[in-house]
């Protein structure tokens, strides 16, 4: 069967996350800049490689002052560590459109393993003949397992900023000419 590789669409892709601040409320935040790669066998998604680097200097948050923390060493560590990486293990049908994605997270040099639901849109080709896939992925993790424990204990009980970072992307990909 024939290798397909596909290339991000990043000017219709964007990757997001959340985490609660004061344990009220969520702060939004997403990364402007990502590379991925996809490979199948054929045009079946079910065996798909997949590899993701996401710049950590590209997050934003909407505040500067927020940005530079979290680029700071307190958390992403941006200057030693500039990308967060991820290369999957498995994509695994589970419905119709539904999967579920397995594979390893690099975040500030700590790798582990991390299952997300990956929803699968479908194909299209655009006005201009290229053919486009398009996925939902959402998921959380604990910002603790990977060395992102930076916190400040609340004079109310609590903590300034959540474990749990719920993780949101949609993303569109190319087929690329063989």
């Amino acid at each position: 069967m024939e290798m397909i590789k596909w290339g991000l669409d990043n000017a219709h892709s964007e990757i997001g996350f959340k985490v609660k601040h004061l344990m009220i409320s969520s702060v939004k935040g997403s990364f402007s800049a990502f590379t991925a790669d996809v490979a199948t066998q054929g045009d079946d998604f079910a065996a798909a490689t997949i590899k993701l680097s996401i710049d950590t200097n590209g997050i934003n948050t909407g505040n500067a002052d927020r940005d530079a923390h979290l680029k700071s060493p307190d958390f992403f560590d941006a200057a030693n560590f500039p990308s967060i990486d991820f290369i999957s293990e498995s994509l695994t049908r589970t419905g119709d459109d539904e999967y579920q994605l397995t594979g390893e997270l690099t975040i500030k040099g700590v790798s582990k393993k991390v299952v997300l639901n990956a929803e699968f849109g479908g194909t299209m080709t655009d006005p201009w003949g290229n053919v486009k896939a398009g996925f939902s992925v959402t998921g959380s993790i604990s910002r603790s397992d990977f060395g992102l424990t930076w916190n400040a204990a609340l004079e109310t009980g609590g903590v300034l900023v959540g474990d749990e970072v719920k993780i949101s992307a949609e993303v569109q990909f190319a087929r690329l000419a063989s």
